[in-house]
């Protein structure tokens, strides 16, 4: 089955139809979407910027990870969902765009990222460990940032 069949198949479909024909979806839809980046990006830059030993160094890096992380978790869950809700409903102009595809593979990356370096964190201590960021870190922690920023110029350019 050939992309243009399914993107055919998507924008017929009733549900594709309903939020293209429902003029509060798509702006409500994307207002959620822009407020849960917000919430990704704001409590990924408190964190990454711990790791990296800029940012509230007064406090334990387990601590701030921790209390940053969840949110991380449900904005990915609420963009995921909305960003959803916006393929199906214009699936013709999202599915061909390159800039859609990038953006779709950074997000899995830096998501990726982020849960990798901030894992050993979201564990119980188990032992007396440093809190001090150790290098790799810092600079995993500033790819995060930069990664993230891409992620939403990617998100900006998806519409032109």
């Amino acid at each position: 089955m050939s992309s243009e069949l399914i993107i055919a198949w998507i924008y017929a479909s009733p549900v594709s139809t309903a939020i293209r024909d429902m003029f509060w979806v798509v702006p409500t839809v994307q207002s959620i979407h822009i407020v849960a980046i917000a919430v990704i990006f704001g409590a990924a830059v408190i964190s990454d910027l711990r790791l990296a030993g800029v940012l509230a160094t007064d406090e334990p890096m387990r601590g701030v990870i921790r209390r940053y992380f969840p949110w991380m978790r449900a904005a990915l869950v609420v963009l995921l969902l909305t960003g959803l809700v916006m393929v199906i409903g214009e699936p013709d102009r999202v599915l061909v765009n390159t800039t859609f595809w990038l953006k779709m593979c950074l997000v899995v990356a830096v998501f990726t990222l982020a849960w990798s370096i901030r894992r050993p964190l979201l564990r119980p201590a188990t032992q007396a460990q440093g809190d001090d960021p150790k290098p790799p870190a810092k600079v995993l922690a500033w790819l995060s940032i930069t990664l993230w920023c891409v992620v939403i110029f990617c998100g900006r350019w998806i519409a032109y």
